[in-house]
């Protein structure tokens, strides 16, 4: 059988052709084709295979990690150039893995055009109690779970009417209404980890984490008031309210035990 093989030594490598006549006439093997990175790895605990849509802060989110760590630990220099059917590592390499402040800065992410999908809906209406908050921590009340060592006392994020409450399938948080400009507070002490618009669906978006177990997360902000690695305290200002990627002025909050979205209604105080 005679085969002809163009040559060249880029990535762009031409396929290896099958001539006409030959029994395997209709094939053709693409010799540049390369498997996804991680791929080894797919289906495995503590890893991820990237789907449509995807982007680190979103990965990040849902795991309960930093995108920044999660980039560090897949050696991802640019967290923009992921594909579907790439699997990440969730955990660090090994227990002495470089940690969130000790590696080179990574470029904030965006949302990738090479993954279109569907952005998540914007959080149905639905009735709720009407939600205070003030710059210190009231009381708990007995729905909020103790008993662990990352638990905390948490405040309401902002003032104003629960628009629509925690839905597991349709609204992964609370929607807080109140004017264009309020303000938004850290329910508990923690590190900014996001602060951007690089989630589709969420606008203006902050990402707290707190310890190792909880995320909170501050959606369709006006103004972002704090950085990425910044240390908050529960009670600071750190964004205004606003309607970014909304249909009103609302404040999205969320919080995450372990990446899973939790009713924040049961950890957050009474009246």
């Amino acid at each position: 059988m005679a085969l002809l093989v163009a040559c060249g030594t880029s990535l762009n490598k031409a396929p290896v052709e099958v001539r006409a006549g030959s029994s395997s006439a209709a094939s053709v093997i693409d010799a540049s084709i390369k498997p996804l990175l991680g791929s080894e790895n797919a289906g495995k605990p503590g890893y991820y295979t990237i789907r449509p849509g995807d982007t680190l802060i979103r990965i990040g989110l849902d795991s309960g990690h930093n995108w920044r760590d999660i980039a560090r630990w897949n050696n991802l220099e640019n967290p923009n150039q992921i594909e579907v059917g790439q699997v990440v590592r969730l955990s660090p390499p090994s227990s002495d893995a470089v940690t969130a402040s000790s590696t080179k800065p990574v470029s904030s992410p965006v949302a990738s055009t090479a993954m279109t999908s569907k952005a998540l809906p914007p959080a149905q209406p639905a009735s709720g109690p009407v939600a205070p908050t003030t710059a210190a921590a009231p009381a708990s009340n007995s729905s909020t779970p103790t008993g662990g060592d990352d638990e905390l006392a948490w405040i309401w994020p902002a003032k104003g009417t629960v628009l629509a409450g925690f839905d597991e399938s349709k609204n992964k948080g609370l929607d807080i209404g109140g004017n264009a400009g309020d303000a938004v507070i850290a329910s508990a002490d923690g590190r900014v980890v996001y602060s951007g618009a690089g989630l589709r669906g969420y606008g203006n978006l902050i990402i707290l984490k707190h310890n190792n177990t909880y995320l909170t997360a501050y959606a369709h902000n006006q103004t972002l008031l704090v950085k990425e690695d910044q240390n908050v305290k529960k009670g600071q200002k750190i964004a205004e309210m606003g309607s970014s990627d909304s249909d009103r002025v609302k404040l999205h909050f969320e919080l995450r035990r372990q990446g899973k979205p939790v009713d924040p209604a049961k950890y957050l105080p009474g009246k």
